[in-house]
């Protein structure tokens, strides 16, 4: 596909190459602008959150930064599946970013509401690129049906959407969600998706390799128009590849 992917013997080591990564981008950021960072909920980001806290948290100028979320979970902010209650806990509450810089996505508020307000700030506080607010890191994992963010197979229609936010809906809990689409995604300046676990070698591969059906998964529209894509992989997600 052309994106570079990068296989680590461990979450750990993912984590430090992110890390790295991250640092080094904010770094190269001009002085008279902010750097945009959309976060991620699951496993692996929390893995992230944390060697960020402990190995980076003073490398970094946190004052630059401005903190946004691909998608949420239509909960309150301390439920214990909300994304934003996961990176408060395991990142936020342990660097010196201002509070003033996060915008989390309001799970409490009605879903079609929210994603057009969190759709408005986000577009008013991000660098606009022909229109477009471009995000300068959005994270993003796959799910082991292909999702990405809050997009499934069974609304893959939402990453096509003009909206920069939709509301979704998870196929089989019917849990609510708000979502970005793939016009904030592919109007990224880098993605970067991270995919760790046997469980999602089945997934990357068809993604990656172009199999069967896989045009059909949220994550292989993912293709930023002006920017970069790299993946993120461990050892056991990366197994299938060819």
């Amino acid at each position: 596909m052309g994106n570079p992917i990068k296989i680590f013997d461990s979450t750990e080591e993912l984590a430090q190459y992110f890390s790295t990564l991250l640092a080094d981008r904010i770094s190269e950021t001009p002085d008279d602008r902010y750097f945009s960072w959309v976060l991620s909920g699951g496993s692996t980001p929390k893995t992230v959150f944390g060697k960020i806290v402990s190995s980076f948290r003073d490398a970094i100028d946190w004052n630059k930064v401005k903190i946004f979320w691909g998608d949420e979970r239509c909960v309150g902010p301390d439920d214990k599946e909300s994304n934003y209650k996961m990176a408060r806990e395991n990142l936020l509450d342990h660097i010196p970013v201002p509070a003033s810089s996060i915008f989390r996505i309001y799970g409490e508020a009605n879903p079609a509401a929210e994603a057009a307000r969190y759709g408005e700030q986000f577009g008013r506080h991000v660098n606009l690129v022909h229109g477009i607010p471009q995000a300068d890191l959005f994270m993003l994992g796959l799910g082991e049906d292909g999702h990405t963010a809050s997009i499934f197979p069974s609304n893959i229609e939402l990453f096509s959407s003009r909206n920069l936010f939709e509301p979704s809906e998870h196929p089989l809990t019917k849990q609510k969600r708000i979502t970005a689409t793939g016009r904030v995604i592919n109007q990224s300046k880098l993605v970067v998706i991270l995919a760790t676990g046997q469980s999602k070698a089945a997934r990357v591969a068809q993604v990656i390799n172009r199999l069967d059906g896989w045009d059909q998964l949220p994550a292989a529209r993912v293709s930023p128009e002006d920017g970069e894509l790299i993946w993120l992989l461990d050892r056991m997600s990366a197994s299938s590849l060819k």
